[in-house]
């Protein structure tokens, strides 16, 4: 299978249009307003049912109206796991449709509650529900929780581009059990109905909770996606409000300026290569509902442009087909130029949030990391 985008730079006076059709396998056409060569991507997966018509090699061709037809053949990259080419394989047969809001929360809840189920089976725990200053929260304890562990929690942010839940229990169980950390798990309050900073209020009131029983530097912070998001913003937070702060923060795949798209949110889906791709105008900020009316340089929403010095170790994880790649990257040199113990880790070839999919090798690897860095940074109970 290959993909194939083709993109359109007619007249400046020209109306913006996107839309997805299909020639040979899928075709993607973006009327743009700009008239600079663009390069599009090609996705060659091992298939005998791959089409006839798909190209050989890296071509590209021009038509009268301004049409540029820019082939990139891509072959699955023999750098990862045979479960990872396995799943990238299965990510560009997949069909996606928009949905609404309600739809979406549907599905996710869904999709959580299996995962979750799965995360158990794998990485058994227990999990109570609690209420953590007044918070909807869970509270996950390795079956063993160690002496030396006792005086140690996690808090855990899911993801789902805060109009979601895509992620909690997820992500918490595997490293509570490998950790033998506990882990708080926080159902923080989801936009539209209640953009920021409602979020970031809800889990500084559970890290005040914590504080009541734990040393702040036995506390860490961690999240996916909107939950690494969420992280970073607590961090800033705690610092504008003199609060100690953490012993460490884990921000796997991470956006932290809202003013502005990135160079690999112009480039990914949330699957990569394949699924549904919209163009965004590099001069304003995509719509979002999460950051509301708040100006998006306030520097709690987007911690780029907060002031960074003295931030608890941190951990940040991405992939090369991650969406968030750019992102990630740019917060971690943020935080190394203000002089922060920062850690980047990029994986190969994956799309964004692998780390949920629990067949894959790279999975694997990427909780032992996250388990590691928790246990090495926060503070042992004497």
């Amino acid at each position: 299978m290959w993909l194939r985008f083709i993109r359109r730079f007619p007249n400046a006076n020209s109306t913006q249009i996107f839309r997805v059709e299909s020639i040979t396998n899928v075709t993607m056409k973006l009327l743009n307003f700009c008239r600079v060569a663009v390069v599009g991507l090609g996705l060659c997966l091992p298939s005998t049912a791959q089409s006839d018509s798909a190209p050989a090699a890296d071509s590209a061709s021009f038509d009268p109206d301004g049409t540029a037809h820019v082939n990139r053949v891509i072959p699955m990259p023999s750098t990862i796991s045979p479960e990872a080419q396995k799943w990238l394989a299965s990510l560009a047969e997949k069909k996606s449709q928009p949905q609404t809001l309600a739809e979406r929360r549907i599905a996710t809840d869904a999709w959580r509650k299996k995962d979750s189920a799965e995360a158990r089976k794998l990485y058994p725990v227990n999990v109570d529900e609690a209420k953590t200053a007044g918070v909807r929260t869970d509270v996950i304890t390795p079956l063993v929780t160690p002496e030396a562990n006792r005086g140690r929690v996690l808090i855990n942010l899911h993801g789902g581009g805060f109009v979601s839940d895509s992620g909690s229990l997820i992500e918490g169980i595997p490293i509570a059990n490998l950790a033998r950390i506990k882990v708080v798990s926080v159902y923080y309050r989801l936009a539209p109905e209640s953009p920021f900073p409602a979020a970031v209020d809800d889990v500084i009131a559970v890290y005040r909770e914590l504080l009541k029983t734990y040393h702040p530097q036995s506390i860490g912070i961690f999240g996916t996606s909107a939950g690494a998001i969420l992280t970073c913003e607590v961090a800033v937070r705690l610092k504008q409000l003199g609060l100690p702060l953490p012993a460490a923060l884990g921000a796997f795949s991470v956006l932290t300026d809202f003013s502005r798209p990135s160079d690999s949110r112009q480039i990914f889906t949330l699957d990569g290569l394949p699924g549904r791709w919209q163009p965004t105008d590099p001069k304003r900020a995509p719509d979002d509902p999460y950051p509301g009316a708040a100006d998006r340089k306030d520097p709690v929403l987007s911690p780029l442009f907060a002031d960074l010095q003295g931030m608890p170790p941190s951990l940040l994880i991405t992939s090369t087909r991650d969406l968030l790649l750019s992102d990630t990257a740019l917060f971690h040199l943020a935080l190394l130029r203000a002089g922060n113990d920062a850690q980047l880790v990029v994986f190969e070839a994956l799309p964004h949030a692998f780390w949920y999919h629990f067949q894959l090798p790279e999975t694997k690897e990427c909780l032992a990391l996250i388990a590691k860095f928790f246990d090495q940074k926060l503070a042992r109970q004497n």
